[in-house]
């Protein structure tokens, strides 16, 4: 879906057409009639098509092949262009789904302006129309740590009601995924779920896909505002929106209607806005790249996704999860986690939190061997460690240490590590690490490690207070 099929009965258009789009880095196709733009378009469909209206030695003139493609593939942007071009065969075009009209000779300039906004038009419906055939598995909640729990709690009161919702969380932590669910409970879940991503939107053309266009020679085009008419726009990451988009975001909020670029009637709509951020807005606000009006509109219901950090227990489902998912997906081989495995994965750091989980089971999988187990020996090593002729794994932070210093900094980097594992449930890491519950306990105290509430999970950190008082 990235070539770009050119259609003109002269060769010489044809061919200067095709060296230019080369040099910008597209690749192209070459048709002459009819018949070889009918078979090129079987044979492969194209990205995008750049047609001649009149075409000689054709069964077909380029409105009857408009007509054709955008029956069997309407998603085809088709660029109309024409020598004897008047403003009825340009409004014919357009009523039969051309993209745009170019009149002969064209400006080399215009035409890249119209091919490139074409382009990123058809990824953006394409994207859309991906993630709503993907909505069912993408709004599937997994885990059973108690910070999970607390999340789809909240998530779960919020489902029947119009609130705007912000979530806020780290990269890759699921925030789209909470959001589809809100949306595949909710009374809107037979409408649409239309994802705005603040960061791929180039800013000069950010309003244009919001709020569509509409002109005389071209009509109408709707933007994603109105695909999303009844259902739900997500935001995904708010901060990156432009700062003269947000301004008037603002007043679609306050008056849920809004004018498309170019045109002068109000068009209203009815949706529900949620928003996603990994950033501290307030500090955006402070720095003056965030407006704060359109911050207190978005923020009416905020909820916090926790990262992979605070719900290591979900570790082990969610890896089996994945696993099953590329099974089906992508014919993978289905394969179970060995308990060392599943206790390396709940001990390793996670920056990228679920997402960056995700592609580790999916390399495991891809570059694994044929047994039915994944050994720890599989997953990947995180650091550049040297290891001793015992194999013994030593950090260079403990080498420089005297024994005892060192020893207490690895009994409290493995205790805290093993009770966040288990979601700061001492019975279960006490059975673990085999030792006697009221032992663990005083080892703790010992090392001054204490747990606390933190999105609804118990994690364990060292006492402050005690350390100052140490020193």
């Amino acid at each position: 879906m990235g070539d770009i099929l050119i259609v003109d009965d002269e060769r010489d258009i044809r061919e200067l057409i095709s060296d230019i789009l080369k040099d910008e880095g597209f690749t192209t196709r070459l048709a002459s009639n009819s018949e070889e733009c009918m078979d090129q378009v079987a044979a492969e469909t194209p990205g995008l098509m750049i047609l001649d209206i009149w075409l000689k030695d054709s069964n077909m003139d380029g409105i009857d092949i408009l007509k054709s493609v955008k029956r069997s593939h309407p998603e085809v942007p088709i660029v109309i262009i024409s020598g004897h071009g008047n403003i009825e065969i340009a409004v014919a075009a357009i009523k039969q789904g051309a993209y745009d009209f170019i009149e002969k000779p064209f400006n080399i300039d215009q035409l890249l302006v119209v091919i490139s906004r074409a382009m990123e038009t058809s990824r953006l419906r394409r994207e859309n129309t991906e993630l709503r055939r993907r909505d069912v598995a993408l709004t599937e909640m997994i885990g059973s740590s108690s910070s999970f729990k607390a999340l789809k709690s909240n998530l779960e009161k919020v489902t029947r009601s119009n609130g705007r919702i912000m979530l806020s969380g780290p990269a890759g932590s699921g925030k789209e995924i909470a959001a589809r669910f809100i949306h595949s409970e909710s009374d809107r879940a037979s409408a649409p779920f239309v994802v705005v991503n603040s960061a791929s939107i180039e800013p000069e053309r950010m309003e244009e896909v919001l709020f569509g266009r509409e002109s005389a020679d071209r009509g109408v085009e709707p933007g994603l505002l109105e695909e999303a008419h009844g259902g739900v726009l997500y935001f995904d990451e708010v901060a990156d929106m432009p700062l003269g988009t947000q301004s008037k975001i603002l007043r679609v909020l306050v008056d849920q209607q809004f004018q498309r670029v170019g045109g002068s009637d109000k068009v209203r709509v009815d949706i529900r806005v949620i928003s996603s951020t990994n950033r501290d807005l307030q500090a955006e606000i402070e720095a003056g790249n965030f407006r704060q009006e359109l911050y207190h509109r978005l923020n009416v219901v905020p909820i916090s996704v926790p990262s992979l950090e605070e719900r290591r227990e979900d570790i082990p489902e969610l890896a089996a999860a994945f696993i099953a998912a590329f099974n089906k997906e992508q014919g993978l081989p289905l394969r179970t986690l060995s308990e060392e495995a599943q206790a390396l994965l709940q001990t390793m750091k996670w920056q990228g939190n679920v997402r960056q989980l995700k592609n580790v089971i999916e390399r495991i999988l891809i570059l694994g061997n044929d047994s039915e187990v994944i050994e720890a020996s599989e997953l990947p090593q995180q650091g550049e460690p040297s290891e001793s002729e015992t194999g013994v794994v030593l950090s260079a932070g403990l080498a420089t240490l005297p024994l005892r210093e060192a020893r207490e900094l690895f009994e409290r980097e493995y205790l805290m590590t093993q009770i966040n594992r288990f979601g700061g449930n001492i019975s279960r890491t006490a059975t673990f690490v085999g030792m006697e519950r009221s032992a663990l306990h005083r080892k703790l105290k010992s090392l001054g490690i204490v747990t606390s509430n933190k999105t609804g999970a118990r994690v364990a950190h060292v006492d402050e207070l005690d350390n100052a008082e140490a020193e």
